[in-house]
């Protein structure tokens, strides 16, 4: 599933015996001493010199669950991506989802069955016969829950098989066996000339495409932005609820880095947050908790940053030591934070500083 809108970023690590300061930047700042380095060392490295040039960033993130929306979250167990700007002679800013795109080299994307409930809920299969739809695990298969608006409304259960469409674009749903009142009821919808298709309208649905039994959904349209590009290689359940998309063969790197505390980082290019524009970007966030996730809020980063703390390393580059956003106090002051932030961003500075003696 190409999940969106990942998002809005920085690169973090620490090590999860909490270890101190001290000790995590220097795993930030020094490679591990190897005779070939691990794609997650590589990601860690300082950026080349000339990599500014390359007009993309890479990214790599650990374990941090991106707050997007109100109702939605974009979990990232392991990701490796390049960051490119949407559009010509501009740059990506963390403060605009819509203002770059992920190509995805390899990672493990999700989101919680809870939350893409609530999504296809809200509206993302606009003329479907099923309404108030229910996720659920069920084994390898999901089991999706409901009612079948058709002449007269019916309670209908779905069992489908989760796989990676061919094209590596979209999740493809195969659907194995749909009940209704639980009684297996083929024959019954074929009278009731209710198709997949009418289960699934893909008419007014960008990103739903219906072929026989199988159904595509393209997360990557489904999804509010950023925008991703990547081959899906696989498509499974975890027992933690999560729907989760395979980029590539990621599972080797993400559970080697298991060791290191939840982190982003961001190495190359240049990239807007705030009031700040970083050439030849070397930026690395670190989770401060030791929670499985650090959860990071894509509208709300700020606060992260400025309660946080934050490192010069030799290199030039940025450390910021951040904590998970619900450990941060809910006062006016930090309520206030990310307005000021943005503040005059594009406000020319007084006349007396440019005007030429």
């Amino acid at each position: 599933m190409r999940t969106k809108l990942l998002f809005v970023f920085l690169l973090l690590l620490e090590c999860c015996s909490k270890p101190s300061q001290q000790q995590t930047r220097a795993v930030a700042t020094s490679a591990p001493a190897e005779s070939k380095k691990s794609k997650v060392d590589a990601a860690l490295a300082p950026p080349a010199a000339s990599s500014d040039d390359l007009g993309y960033t890479d990214l790599a993130v650990h374990d941090v669950i991106f707050h997007t929306t109100s109702t939605a979250s974009l979990r990232v167990k392991w990701l490796r991506a390049r960051m490119y700007p949407t559009k010509r002679g501009t740059y990506p800013s963390f403060d605009d989802t819509n203002s770059f795109r992920l190509e995805v080299q390899e990672g493990l994307l999700g989101m919680n069955l809870n939350d893409l409930q609530t999504l296809v809920n809200g509206g993302a299969l606009k003329g479907s016969s099923l309404k108030n739809l229910k996720l659920a695990p069920a084994g390898r298969q999901l089991k999706i829950s409901g009612t079948l608006h058709k002449i007269v409304p019916l309670p209908i259960q779905i069992l489908a098989d989760l796989s990676a469409s061919p094209d590596g674009k979209s999740v493809r749903l195969h659907l194995q066996k749909i009940s209704v009142m639980k009684m297996p009821v083929k024959g019954l919808l074929e009278k009731l000339h209710v198709q997949t298709a009418d289960l699934f309208d893909p008419t007014n649905s960008p990103g739903v495409s219906v072929s026989g039994d199988d159904v595509d959904l393209d997360l990557n349209e489904l999804l509010p932005p950023p925008h991703t590009l990547g081959r899906l290689t696989d498509v499974r359940i975890w027992k933690t609820g999560d729907l989760m998309e395979y980029y590539g063969s990621p599972r080797p790197d993400a559970y080697r880095i298991k060791q290191w505390r939840n982190f982003m980082r961001l190495r190359g290019g240049t990239v807007n947050f705030g009031k700040l524009t970083m050439h030849n970007t070397d930026l690395l966030l670190v989770d401060t908790s030791q929670s499985d996730w650090l959860n990071f809020d894509v509208a709300h980063y700020q606060e992260q940053l400025v309660n946080g703390q934050t490192h010069i390393t030799p290199e030039a580059g940025l450390e910021i030591f951040v904590p998970d956003i619900s450990k941060i106090p809910r006062t006016a002051a930090n309520r206030q934070i990310s307005l000021q932030w943005m503040k005059n961003r594009n406000v020319n500075p007084p006349p007396d500083v440019t005007t030429q003696p």
